[in-house]
């Protein structure tokens, strides 16, 4: 008998805590003063892209890439000033929606490890100015 490992999808129980998360995340953007400005104003599109795209890196349908090709994270990205202060933000917003989603391990630390990694590959400029918010 083998050990066949879940995906994340699978751990989670499928699309739903994906959609918690999204939702959840762009919750906190709408009202992030650094990180708002990024975003076009109406939020639609930027939700719909990271569902199918969380959706299919956790392991479950490939929609994203059906619907949008290769996600090219970097490429997709490089308009957009990340900086750390930026990747900070984006990160402690996207860590406060799992935990709102409820996911349990071992998914959560698999999540927040990819998360963390993804946002620091992610930067693309220097910081000018440190965060003071810290809230």
């Amino acid at each position: 008998m083998g050990f066949t490992p879940q995906s994340i999808y699978e751990l989670i129980g499928g699309d739903e805590p994906v959609a918690a998360i999204v939702d959840a995340f762009y919750d906190a953007v709408e009202s992030d003063p650094v990180l708002r400005p990024m975003y076009p104003e109406n939020l639609d599109a930027p939700r719909r892209h990271l569902y199918l795209f969380l959706l299919q890196f956790f392991g479950g349908p490939r929609t994203y890439l059906e619907e949008r090709g290769h996600p090219r994270l970097r490429m997709r990205h490089f308009p957009f000033a990340i900086d750390q202060r930026a990747r900070d933000h984006w990160l402690r917003h996207m860590l406060n929606a799992v935990d709102q989603a409820g996911i349990q391990e071992p998914a959560r630390s698999r999540m927040r490890e990819y998360f963390d990694r993804s946002s620091t590959f992610l930067i693309n400029r220097r910081s000018v100015t440190p965060d003071l918010d810290q809230g």
